[in-house]
Parts: structure tokens; sequence; C-alpha cells
């Protein structure tokens, strides 16, 4: 089952139609207007509802898959996880405080939550290289761009990247001498700046960039479409029911440790 219909959710149908071990039970959108949701593969319909309550006890589903906003996503999880039902989240903003409180009910209700700012594996494996590069370079940046129609800046992947690295290194970044204009070099992140762009015709692209002695170097990736998520999804849909409390991001997932 999966919630929102919006940006993602046609390609979430399209990649839980084409799994074989899954079957989309159900769909949850505020602005559901019909009581069934078409799949994309013709082989009928969901029962579809912006009630969340009416979805879960009439379709019984395992695994939630929530992409919705930071606002909504609380709520639904609280009602979720209190009837023993997985979840994964790609909803950025969530603070530390809900953060605890989601890995505090899944322990009590013996449930997985995978939280990620990001399910699409190049971005992860960029994320893992600036983790093993942060600790021999010195000065760091990043410039993340995306479509205009995203809301928070920086982006949640690219504050995961910085606090990556940040932890990887063991200190903060050092930074540039240099007379400020107020504003000019983006958020500030232990040394790190964070340059956020946001224009039509870009759907999302990150490049980390760090500086030594005479070289530079940059790890970038694109994103193109929205279907580079759903690989990750279901990585994390399938593994989610296999844990218990929370676990933040997609490393552990796919068995990247700390070099």
């Amino acid at each position: 089952m999966h919630v929102a219909s919006g940006r993602m959710g046609p390609e979430e149908d399209k990649a839980l139609c084409s799994e074989s071990a899954m079957q989309l039970v159900g769909a949850v959108d505020l602005k559901a207007s019909e009581a069934c949701l078409a799949l994309p593969d013709d082989s009928g319909t969901v029962p579809f509802s912006p009630n969340i309550e009416e979805i879960i006890t009439e379709c019984q589903p395992d695994v939630i898959i929530d992409f919705s906003t930071a606002r909504a996503v609380m709520p639904a999880a609280r009602v979720a996880i209190k009837r023993a039902i997985h979840l994964v989240i790609g909803t950025t903003g969530l603070t530390t405080d809900e953060l605890g409180e989601i890995d505090s009910l899944a322990k009590e209700y013996n449930v997985g939550v995978v939280v990620a700012s990001n399910f699409a594996l190049g971005a992860i494996m960029m994320i893992h290289l600036a983790r093993i590069a942060a600790r021999y370079f010195d000065y760091a940046e990043i410039i993340e761009q995306h479509h205009h129609l995203k809301v928070d800046a920086p982006s949640g992947t690219a504050l995961t990247t910085a606090r990556a690295m940040i932890e990887a290194r063991g200190k903060p970044f050092n930074q540039p001498a240099q007379k400020e204009v107020s504003g000019s070099r983006g958020q500030q992140v232990e040394g790190i700046a964070i340059h956020s762009v946001r224009l039509p015709g870009i759907l999302a692209r990150q490049e980390v960039i760090l500086g030594g002695p005479g070289q530079t170097l940059s790890l970038k990736h694109d994103t193109v479409s929205r279907e580079c998520y759903m690989p990750g999804v279901m990585i994390a849909a399938r593994e989610v029911v296999k844990r218990k409390g929370l676990i933040y991001g997609l490393d552990s997932l796919l068995g990247l440790q700390e070099d």
C-alpha cells in the first residue's frame, strides 16, 4: 500500500505491479475523489481513499510506502505503527524528535521503519564515496539543484551528505578566508557550504566538491527521471519487514560499511 499519488505515486504503482513478490493492495491521497485506483498494468483496481485508517482496515497491508509531506507523515505513521504495519518513508524534513518518536513506537509495536532522504542507488553511492573522501580533504562544498516546486532548501540529501562527511572526518571542514556578502555562500554545515538551485527544467542533481593543495575531487549524481528511486524503494519494502525499529538511510540495507 502507498500513501500519496502525486509525482511519486505513478512510479510506485508501476514498480509495485512489476514485482512478483509484492502486491499493491490500496492507495491513500487527500485529494482522492474516487473509491478505486486503476492499476497501470490493467490488472484491475485497488481501494483508494483520503482516509488512511479506512484503507488500512479494508486492505490489511504489511507495508506502507509514504512519500507525502513532513506534516502528513507523523499522523499516518502513528496510525500505521500502532496497527503493526511496517513503513518506508521517503519524506524529508522530519525533526530529530519526530524520528525519535518513530523509533520508539516501532520498537514498542515490533515493526520496522525505513526513513531515507534519497532512494536513488547512485545517490546513496555518492554519499558513501563522499564519506570516504572526507577524511582526506580539508575543504568541501555541495551544490544541489532541484525543480522549482521543491519546497525545502537545502535538500534532505544535501544535508544528509554533509552530516555523513562531518561524521566520517570527525571534525568540521576548513572554511576559506573571505569577506562575505551576507547569504552569498549558502547554508553552512560545519565548514561545508551548501548551495541550492531551484529552477524548472531540473529534476535533481547534486555535486560534492572536495579541495586540497593543487587538486579537487568532484562526485556528481544526476536524476533524470523518478523511476531511478524505485529500485531503492523496492529494496526497502522487502527488507523493512525483517527489521525492528528505525533504520535511517539505505546504507545498512545495501551492506555499505564504513571503510
